[in-house]
C-alpha cells in the first residue's frame, strides 16, 4: 500500500513538473521575444533622437547622484572625483557620510575642501538626524555637496536623507564605489525626457568590476573576471539584464532596478515615502510602492530599461560573502511580496496584479522550492524503485539545453552589441561557464534562496552583513 501511495505522488510529482517546465519555458519564449524588439526599438531610437541635441535642450532635467558612504576612506576621494567627471550639464553630487567610523568625512573635507554651510533641510522623508551640510569653497567643486547623519544601519536611511537634500527633479541612487560610464546621466535620464507618458523609473546594464584595472577611480581597463565566483555572476548579469529586464521592459512589467543604478522621479518617490528603512531588497520594494501609487492614482507610467553597460560594480569573490549576498535577495523577494500581498489579483492594481506579482511569485520566489521538494521526491522515488528513468532524463536534458541556448543567446547578444569580450579565449571561457552552471553555481543559489526564506518565517533579525570588498587593481599614474 506504502509502495502504491509513493507511486501516485511520483507519478502525479512528474506531471506536475512536465507542465510547469513546459509552462516555464514557454515563457521564456515570450520573454526572449518581447527582448529582441526591445533592443531593436532602443536601437533605432538612438538613431533618431540625438543626444547631442538633447543635451543642449531647455527642457533638459536636472539630477541629483545620491551615493550613501560608509566607512570608505580607503577610497572615497577617488570614487567621488569619478563621479563628479560626469558629462551631464544640469547635476548634483550628494554624498552621504552615513555615521561613518573611520576617515571618510575628514578626507573628503581636506581634498574638496569644504566648510559646513547653512542649508535648509526639509524632511519630506523621515530619517536619522542629519548633523550637517558641507560644500566646496572651491568652484571646481560646485556639484558637490557631502552631508553627514548618524548611522541608520541601512542603505536605505542614508539614500532616504540624499533624496531630502537634494534640489532637482530626478534622482540617481547609485553605490558610492560604483564606477559610471561618463555618459551615465544622459543615458537613464533621456527616457523621463523624451516619452508623452510619465516616466517614474529608469535602469541599465551592470557589470562585473572585479579584476578591472582603475586609475584614480576611473575604470582604466576592463578585464574578464578572474575568479570563478565573479565569472558566474558576470553570466548572471548579462543573462538578466540583458534579456529578462528588456523583455520586461517593453511591456511596462520592471518590478526592480538594480539598487546600485536607479534613476527615478523624485516627486513620486517622496510620495511613497521613499526607501523603506526595513527592507532587505529596497529597489525592489519602493518600484513596488511607486508602481501601487501610479495604479491608485489611475496615471499612466512607464518604467524603462537601457540594455547597455553604464555601471561597473565590486562582487563577493567568496562563497561565504555570495550566499549572504543572496540569502538576503531572497529574503528581500519573499519579504517584497508578502508585504504586498494584497495587489495580488486585485483589478485596482491592473497587470501589476495579475501578470507582474503572480510571475515573481511563481517562477522565482517557488522555483527554489520546487526544487527541493523534487530532490526529496526523487530520492523517495529512487529507494521505491518508482522513478521513471528515461522519462526523467529526457524532461531534464530538454530543461537544461534550452537554458542553455537562452544564455549562450545572451552572451552572443552582448558580444554582438557591444563588444565584451577581449578575444576568442574569454569568450569561449564564458561558454564553458555557462555549460556548467547548473550543476556548479545553481545549487548556491537554491540554498540560499531556501535559507532566506527559512529566516523570513521565523522573523529572525535583519542584518545586511558586511560586502567585504578585495578592491580593484590600480593603475599607477605615470609621469614624464
Amino acid at each position: 500500500m506504502i509502495n502504491n501511495f509513493t507511486h501516485q505522488i511520483i507519478y502525479y510529482y512528474e506531471i506536475f513538473i512536465s507542465l510547469f517546465s513546459l509552462t516555464y519555458i514557454l515563457i521564456y519564449i515570450v520573454l526572449s521575444i518581447l527582448s529582441y524588439f526591445a533592443i531593436l526599438k532602443h536601437l533605432r531610437y538612438q538613431k533618431y533622437i540625438s543626444e547631442n541635441i538633447l543635451i543642449r535642450s531647455n527642457h533638459l532635467l536636472g539630477v541629483s547622484v545620491v551615493a550613501p558612504a560608509f566607512n570608505e576612506g580607503v577610497s572615497i576621494v577617488y570614487n567621488v572625483k569619478s563621479l563628479l567627471s560626469l558629462t551631464y550639464p544640469k547635476y548634483e553630487i550628494i554624498i552621504v557620510n552615513d555615521g561613518s567610523t573611520d576617515d571618510t568625512l575628514t578626507k573628503l573635507i581636506t581634498e574638496f575642501e569644504l566648510v559646513k554651510v547653512d542649508f535648509y533641510y526639509q524632511e519630506r522623508i523621515v530619517t536619522m538626524p542629519v548633523r550637517g551640510h558641507y560644500k566646496s569653497t572651491n568652484p571646481i567643486y560646485s556639484k558637490l555637496m557631502v552631508m553627514d547623519k548618524v548611522n541608520g544601519k541601512s542603505k536605505a536611511d542614508g539614500s532616504n536623507a540624499g533624496i531630502n537634500s537634494s534640489q532637482y527633479p530626478l534622482f540617481l541612487c547609485t553605490d558610492v564605489d560604483c564606477i559610471l560610464k561618463t555618459d551615465t546621466l544622459l543615458k537613464l535620464a533621456k527616457p523621463f525626457m523624451e516619452n508623452e507618458t510619465r516616466v517614474i523609473a529608469t535602469g541599465a546594464g551592470i557589470r562585473i568590476s572585479n579584476s578591472c584595472e582603475v586609475k584614480e577611480g576611473f575604470l582604466h581597463q576592463v578585464h574578464f573576471p578572474k575568479d570563478w565566483y565573479p565569472r558566474f555572476q558576470e553570466l548572471e548579469y548579462v543573462r538578466s539584464f540583458l534579456f529578462g529586464r528588456m523583455a520586461w521592459s517593453q511591456i511596462n512589467g520592471l518590478l526592480l532596478v538594480s539598487g546600485g543604478l536607479g534613476m527615478f522621479d523624485k516627486e513620486i518617490a517622496i510620495k511613497v515615502g521613499g526607501y523603506w528603512h526595513k527592507s532587505l531588497g529596497e529597489d525592489m520594494e519602493l518600484i513596488t510602492r511607486m508602481r501601487k501609487h501610479m495604479h491608485e492614482k489611475k496615471e499612466p507610467f512607464l518604467i524603462k530599461y537601457i540594455p547597455e553597460s553604464l555601471c561597473w560594480t565590486e562582487v563577493p569573490e567568496t562563497r561565504k560573502v555570495l550566499l549572504r549576498q543572496r540569502t538576503r535577495w531572497a529574503r528581500g523577494l519573499i519579504q517584497t511580496l508578502y508585504l504586498h500581498r494584497k495587489m495580488f489579483l486585485n483589478p485596482k492594481y491592473g497587470k501589476t496584479a495579475f501578470l507582474i506579482l503572480p510571475f515573481f511569485f511563481v517562477f522565482e520566489l517557488l522555483v527554489p522550492i520546487i526544487e527541493f521538494l523534487g530532490i526529496i521526491a526523487l530520492l523517495i522515488g529512487f529507494l521505491n524503485n518508482s522513478v521513471n528513468v528515461e522519462y526523467l532524463v529526457s524532461v531534464a536534458l530538454f530543461v537544461y539545453l534550452f537554458y542553455l541556448l537562452i544564455t549562450l543567446i545572451s552572451i552572443f547578444i552582448d558580444d554582438l552589441l557591444y563588444k565584451s569580450y577581449a578575444n576568442y579565449k574569454e569568450l569561449a571561457i564564458f561558454i564553458f561557464m555557462a555549460i556548467i552552471e547548473p550543476f556548479v553555481y545553481h545549487p548556491l543559489n537554491v540554498y540560499a534562496s531556501l535559507k532566506g526564506y527559512w529566516l523570513f518565517i521565523r522573523q529572525t533579525e535583519q542584518k545586511w552583513g558586511v560586502m567585504v570588498r578585495k578592491g580593484f587593481v590600480t593603475t599607477q599614474k605615470v609621469t614624464s
